[in-house]
Protein backbone atom coordinates (compact mmCIF):
# COMPACT_ATOMS: atom_id res chain seq x y z
CA UNK A 1 0.00 0.00 0.00
CA UNK A 2 1.35 3.44 -0.56
CA UNK A 3 2.96 5.42 1.87
CA UNK A 4 1.18 8.00 4.23
CA UNK A 5 -0.07 10.93 2.38
CA UNK A 6 1.41 13.17 5.22
CA UNK A 7 5.43 11.93 4.13
CA UNK A 8 7.15 14.82 3.59
CA UNK A 9 9.35 14.18 0.02
CA UNK A 10 12.43 13.96 2.41
CA UNK A 11 11.42 11.05 4.31
CA UNK A 12 10.43 9.18 1.43
CA UNK A 13 13.93 9.68 0.12
CA UNK A 14 15.46 8.67 3.50
CA UNK A 15 12.98 5.80 3.74
CA UNK A 16 14.06 4.01 -0.14
CA UNK A 17 17.86 4.77 0.44
CA UNK A 18 17.76 3.03 4.34
CA UNK A 19 15.60 0.59 2.63
CA UNK A 20 17.07 -0.01 -0.22
CA UNK A 21 20.52 -0.44 1.49
CA UNK A 22 19.34 -3.20 3.86
CA UNK A 23 17.52 -5.21 1.26
CA UNK A 24 20.56 -5.06 -1.22
CA UNK A 25 22.37 -8.31 -0.50
CA UNK A 26 19.15 -10.74 0.21
CA UNK A 27 17.06 -8.91 -2.62
CA UNK A 28 17.87 -11.25 -5.91
CA UNK A 29 17.09 -14.08 -3.91
CA UNK A 30 13.62 -12.44 -1.89
CA UNK A 31 12.62 -11.77 -5.49
CA UNK A 32 13.62 -14.92 -7.60
CA UNK A 33 15.44 -12.86 -9.99
CA UNK A 34 17.35 -14.25 -11.91
CA UNK A 35 20.51 -12.88 -15.32
CA UNK A 36 20.06 -16.53 -17.02
CA UNK A 37 17.67 -17.80 -20.13
CA UNK A 38 14.89 -17.14 -17.52
CA UNK A 39 15.26 -14.00 -16.37
CA UNK A 40 16.33 -13.02 -20.08
CA UNK A 41 13.09 -14.45 -21.10
CA UNK A 42 10.75 -12.57 -18.51
CA UNK A 43 12.59 -9.14 -18.95
CA UNK A 44 11.84 -9.40 -23.14
CA UNK A 45 8.46 -10.31 -22.39
CA UNK A 46 8.25 -7.51 -20.22
CA UNK A 47 9.88 -4.84 -23.05
CA UNK A 48 7.88 -5.92 -25.90
CA UNK A 49 4.95 -5.64 -23.92
CA UNK A 50 5.72 -1.76 -23.24
CA UNK A 51 6.62 -1.06 -26.51
CA UNK A 52 4.81 -3.00 -28.78
CA UNK A 53 7.41 -4.79 -30.18
CA UNK A 54 10.91 -5.58 -30.10
CA UNK A 55 12.58 -3.28 -31.61
CA UNK A 56 14.66 -3.91 -35.53
CA UNK A 57 17.65 -2.06 -34.08
CA UNK A 58 19.52 -1.60 -30.37
CA UNK A 59 19.36 2.26 -28.58
CA UNK A 60 22.37 3.32 -28.17
CA UNK A 61 22.89 5.34 -24.85
CA UNK A 62 19.95 4.23 -22.54
CA UNK A 63 19.83 5.56 -18.54
CA UNK A 64 18.04 2.78 -16.31
CA UNK A 65 16.45 4.89 -13.36
CA UNK A 66 16.23 3.01 -10.31
CA UNK A 67 18.25 0.24 -11.42
CA UNK A 68 18.32 -1.60 -8.26
CA UNK A 69 20.61 -4.58 -8.46
CA UNK A 70 20.45 -4.92 -12.32
CA UNK A 71 17.52 -6.84 -13.08
CA UNK A 72 16.20 -5.36 -15.82
CA UNK A 73 18.84 -3.36 -17.30
CA UNK A 74 21.54 -6.30 -17.02
CA UNK A 75 19.25 -8.68 -18.52
CA UNK A 76 18.55 -5.99 -21.64
CA UNK A 77 21.90 -5.63 -22.13
CA UNK A 78 22.52 -9.25 -22.13
CA UNK A 79 19.71 -9.58 -24.85
CA UNK A 80 21.34 -6.72 -27.32
CA UNK A 81 18.22 -4.59 -26.77
CA UNK A 82 21.20 -1.58 -25.62
CA UNK A 83 24.44 -0.94 -26.13
CA UNK A 84 25.74 1.45 -23.42
CA UNK A 85 23.89 1.35 -19.98
CA UNK A 86 23.97 4.28 -17.47
CA UNK A 87 22.63 2.44 -14.27
CA UNK A 88 21.29 4.88 -11.43
CA UNK A 89 20.01 4.66 -8.45
CA UNK A 90 19.19 6.45 -5.19
CA UNK A 91 20.88 3.59 -3.35
CA UNK A 92 24.90 2.74 -3.18
CA UNK A 93 24.43 -0.35 -2.08
CA UNK A 94 22.07 -1.47 -4.84
CA UNK A 95 24.15 -0.68 -7.55
CA UNK A 96 27.31 -2.23 -5.53
CA UNK A 97 25.23 -5.84 -6.23
CA UNK A 98 24.53 -4.53 -9.89
CA UNK A 99 28.46 -3.85 -10.60
CA UNK A 100 29.74 -7.08 -8.77
CA UNK A 101 26.58 -9.28 -10.90
CA UNK A 102 28.10 -7.44 -14.11
CA UNK A 103 31.49 -8.44 -13.36
CA UNK A 104 30.26 -12.13 -13.25
CA UNK A 105 28.61 -11.82 -16.87
CA UNK A 106 31.22 -9.63 -18.38
CA UNK A 107 29.20 -6.99 -18.57
CA UNK A 108 30.70 -2.79 -18.05
CA UNK A 109 27.95 -0.44 -17.29
CA UNK A 110 28.57 3.42 -15.94
CA UNK A 111 26.90 3.38 -12.48
CA UNK A 112 25.71 6.98 -10.86
CA UNK A 113 24.07 7.15 -7.48
CA UNK A 114 21.57 10.04 -8.50
CA UNK A 115 18.19 11.29 -7.17
CA UNK A 116 15.85 10.79 -9.68
CA UNK A 117 13.74 13.89 -9.58
CA UNK A 118 17.74 15.76 -10.21
CA UNK A 119 19.65 13.80 -12.88
CA UNK A 120 23.00 15.17 -13.18
CA UNK A 121 23.06 14.71 -16.90
CA UNK A 122 23.01 17.39 -19.73
CA UNK A 123 19.71 17.44 -21.85
CA UNK A 124 19.17 15.38 -24.61
CA UNK A 125 21.86 12.98 -23.55
CA UNK A 126 19.88 9.20 -24.01
CA UNK A 127 17.81 7.49 -27.10
CA UNK A 128 16.16 5.70 -23.85
CA UNK A 129 15.33 5.93 -20.61
CA UNK A 130 13.83 3.26 -19.09
CA UNK A 131 13.02 1.42 -15.73
CA UNK A 132 11.06 -1.36 -13.18
CA UNK A 133 9.07 -0.69 -10.55
CA UNK A 134 10.32 2.97 -9.83
CA UNK A 135 7.95 5.54 -10.74
CA UNK A 136 6.18 4.61 -7.75
CA UNK A 137 8.77 5.35 -5.73
CA UNK A 138 9.90 8.90 -6.82
CA UNK A 139 7.94 11.57 -4.05
CA UNK A 140 7.35 14.10 -7.33
CA UNK A 141 6.54 12.43 -9.99
CA UNK A 142 5.54 15.13 -12.22
CA UNK A 143 9.07 16.51 -11.50
CA UNK A 144 10.66 13.56 -12.37
CA UNK A 145 8.74 12.82 -15.63
CA UNK A 146 9.88 16.16 -16.20
CA UNK A 147 13.36 15.19 -15.84
CA UNK A 148 13.34 12.07 -17.94
CA UNK A 149 11.59 13.91 -21.31
CA UNK A 150 14.55 16.81 -20.41
CA UNK A 151 17.71 14.45 -20.72
CA UNK A 152 16.05 12.29 -23.77
CA UNK A 153 16.74 13.15 -27.19
CA UNK A 154 14.57 14.63 -29.95
CA UNK A 155 12.55 11.17 -31.15
CA UNK A 156 13.95 9.23 -28.24
CA UNK A 157 11.91 6.80 -25.84
CA UNK A 158 11.00 6.29 -22.21
CA UNK A 159 9.59 2.87 -20.96
CA UNK A 160 8.77 1.71 -17.80
CA UNK A 161 7.24 -1.88 -16.64
CA UNK A 162 6.39 -3.29 -13.10
CA UNK A 163 4.27 0.09 -11.72
CA UNK A 164 1.76 -0.68 -9.38
CA UNK A 165 -1.52 -0.05 -10.47
CA UNK A 166 -4.32 1.37 -8.01
CA UNK A 167 -6.63 -1.71 -8.47
CA UNK A 168 -4.21 -3.90 -8.51
CA UNK A 169 -2.79 -2.60 -5.26
CA UNK A 170 -5.97 -3.65 -3.55
CA UNK A 171 -6.50 -6.53 -4.75
CA UNK A 172 -2.64 -7.97 -3.71
CA UNK A 173 -4.07 -7.23 -0.29
CA UNK A 174 -6.47 -10.54 -0.77
CA UNK A 175 -3.56 -13.27 -1.11
CA UNK A 176 -1.31 -12.04 1.70
CA UNK A 177 -3.86 -12.27 4.04
CA UNK A 178 -5.14 -15.10 3.19
CA UNK A 179 -1.77 -17.03 3.18
CA UNK A 180 -0.75 -15.23 6.39
CA UNK A 181 -3.74 -17.14 7.99
CA UNK A 182 -2.99 -20.19 6.12
CA UNK A 183 0.37 -20.15 6.81
CA UNK A 184 0.84 -22.33 10.24
CA UNK A 185 -0.98 -25.06 8.09
CA UNK A 186 1.63 -24.81 5.20
CA UNK A 187 4.74 -24.76 7.57
CA UNK A 188 3.46 -27.87 9.56
CA UNK A 189 2.87 -29.52 5.52
CA UNK A 190 6.34 -28.39 4.43
CA UNK A 191 8.98 -29.10 7.16
CA UNK A 192 9.24 -25.20 8.00
CA UNK A 193 9.84 -23.28 11.48
CA UNK A 194 8.30 -20.44 11.92
CA UNK A 195 10.52 -17.18 11.33
CA UNK A 196 12.57 -15.83 14.18
CA UNK A 197 12.47 -11.90 13.99
CA UNK A 198 15.57 -10.82 14.63
CA UNK A 199 14.89 -7.21 16.46
CA UNK A 200 18.24 -5.47 14.18
CA UNK A 201 15.62 -5.93 10.86
CA UNK A 202 13.24 -3.36 13.27
CA UNK A 203 16.28 -1.03 12.73
CA UNK A 204 18.44 -1.32 9.99
CA UNK A 205 16.12 -0.15 7.36
CA UNK A 206 13.98 -3.39 6.42
CA UNK A 207 11.04 -2.03 8.94
CA UNK A 208 10.63 0.76 6.72
CA UNK A 209 9.63 -1.51 3.55
CA UNK A 210 5.83 -0.17 4.12
CA UNK A 211 6.78 3.56 3.83
CA UNK A 212 9.03 3.41 0.19
CA UNK A 213 5.95 2.69 -2.05
CA UNK A 214 4.17 6.73 -2.60
CA UNK A 215 1.98 5.80 -5.77
CA UNK A 216 -0.64 3.51 -7.25
CA UNK A 217 -1.16 4.69 -10.72
CA UNK A 218 -4.92 4.73 -12.76
CA UNK A 219 -4.01 4.36 -16.23
CA UNK A 220 -5.90 7.14 -18.05
CA UNK A 221 -4.16 9.73 -14.78
CA UNK A 222 -0.44 8.19 -15.54
CA UNK A 223 -1.00 8.92 -19.09
CA UNK A 224 -2.40 12.41 -18.52
CA UNK A 225 1.03 12.83 -16.39
CA UNK A 226 3.07 11.97 -19.35
CA UNK A 227 1.15 14.20 -21.55
CA UNK A 228 1.71 16.90 -19.45
CA UNK A 229 5.72 16.14 -19.13
CA UNK A 230 5.48 17.11 -22.74
CA UNK A 231 5.51 12.87 -24.00
CA UNK A 232 3.85 11.73 -27.03
CA UNK A 233 2.44 8.34 -28.38
CA UNK A 234 1.79 7.01 -24.65
CA UNK A 235 1.24 3.01 -24.57
CA UNK A 236 0.16 2.00 -21.34
CA UNK A 237 -0.99 -1.60 -21.20
CA UNK A 238 -1.74 -4.66 -18.00
CA UNK A 239 0.22 -7.16 -16.98
CA UNK A 240 -0.28 -10.23 -14.16
CA UNK A 241 -3.09 -11.12 -12.24
CA UNK A 242 -3.20 -14.66 -11.78
CA UNK A 243 0.22 -14.77 -11.51
CA UNK A 244 0.36 -11.74 -8.91
CA UNK A 245 -2.12 -13.58 -7.00
CA UNK A 246 -0.19 -16.46 -6.86
CA UNK A 247 3.17 -14.96 -6.24
CA UNK A 248 2.30 -12.85 -3.20
CA UNK A 249 0.69 -15.77 -1.70
CA UNK A 250 3.79 -17.86 -2.18
CA UNK A 251 5.78 -14.50 -0.92
CA UNK A 252 3.72 -14.09 2.20
CA UNK A 253 4.26 -18.56 2.80
CA UNK A 254 7.72 -17.84 2.43
CA UNK A 255 8.04 -15.16 4.49
CA UNK A 256 6.65 -16.49 7.51
CA UNK A 257 9.36 -19.32 7.57
CA UNK A 258 12.38 -19.82 8.40
CA UNK A 259 14.48 -18.98 5.02
CA UNK A 260 17.11 -20.98 4.92
CA UNK A 261 14.71 -24.19 6.04
CA UNK A 262 11.78 -23.77 3.01
CA UNK A 263 12.71 -26.79 0.78
CA UNK A 264 14.18 -26.66 -2.49
CA UNK A 265 11.90 -28.86 -3.62
CA UNK A 266 9.07 -26.55 -2.81
CA UNK A 267 11.10 -23.38 -3.93
CA UNK A 268 11.70 -24.71 -6.98
CA UNK A 269 7.71 -26.01 -7.84
CA UNK A 270 6.25 -22.58 -6.71
CA UNK A 271 8.86 -20.73 -9.06
CA UNK A 272 7.88 -23.18 -12.33
CA UNK A 273 3.65 -22.69 -11.47
CA UNK A 274 4.53 -18.83 -11.31
CA UNK A 275 6.22 -18.60 -14.96
CA UNK A 276 3.24 -20.92 -16.38
CA UNK A 277 0.84 -18.49 -14.93
CA UNK A 278 2.66 -15.41 -15.96
CA UNK A 279 2.29 -17.49 -19.37
CA UNK A 280 -1.52 -17.40 -19.42
CA UNK A 281 -2.07 -14.33 -18.31
CA UNK A 282 0.23 -12.98 -21.09
CA UNK A 283 -1.92 -15.04 -23.64
CA UNK A 284 -5.15 -14.82 -22.39
CA UNK A 285 -5.89 -12.44 -19.74
CA UNK A 286 -3.65 -9.27 -20.85
CA UNK A 287 -5.18 -9.14 -24.58
CA UNK A 288 -8.40 -9.01 -23.26
CA UNK A 289 -9.22 -7.25 -20.01
CA UNK A 290 -8.79 -3.66 -19.05
CA UNK A 291 -5.02 -2.49 -18.14
CA UNK A 292 -6.12 -1.40 -14.62
CA UNK A 293 -7.26 -4.74 -13.82
CA UNK A 294 -3.90 -5.85 -13.63
CA UNK A 295 -1.25 -5.25 -10.90
CA UNK A 296 1.18 -4.29 -12.91
CA UNK A 297 1.24 -1.85 -15.65
CA UNK A 298 4.00 -1.48 -18.33
CA UNK A 299 4.12 1.91 -20.76
CA UNK A 300 5.94 3.58 -23.45
CA UNK A 301 6.31 6.77 -24.84
CA UNK A 302 8.10 9.00 -26.94
CA UNK A 303 9.83 12.70 -26.93
CA UNK A 304 8.50 14.57 -30.06
CA UNK A 305 11.42 15.26 -32.60
CA UNK A 306 10.19 18.41 -32.66
CA UNK A 307 9.61 19.06 -28.53
CA UNK A 308 7.90 22.32 -27.29
CA UNK A 309 10.29 21.89 -24.45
Amino acid sequence: MPASPTATPERVKEANVRYHDAAAREYDSKWGIDFGPIGRQQVRGKAEKALGAWPDRPFGDALEIGSGTGYFSLNLLQLGLIERLTATDISPSMLAELRATAARLGLEPRTETVDAERLPFEDRSFDLVFGHAVLHHLPDLEGGLAELHRVLRPGGTLAFCGEPSRYGDLLAAVPKRGAMLAAPIWRLLVGAPARQVDPAERSDGHELEPAVDVHSFRPHRLATMLREAGFEEIRIRGEELLANAYGWTVRTLEGSAEPDEVPRQWRELAFRAYIALQSVDAALLEPRLPAGLFYNLVLSARRPLASRR
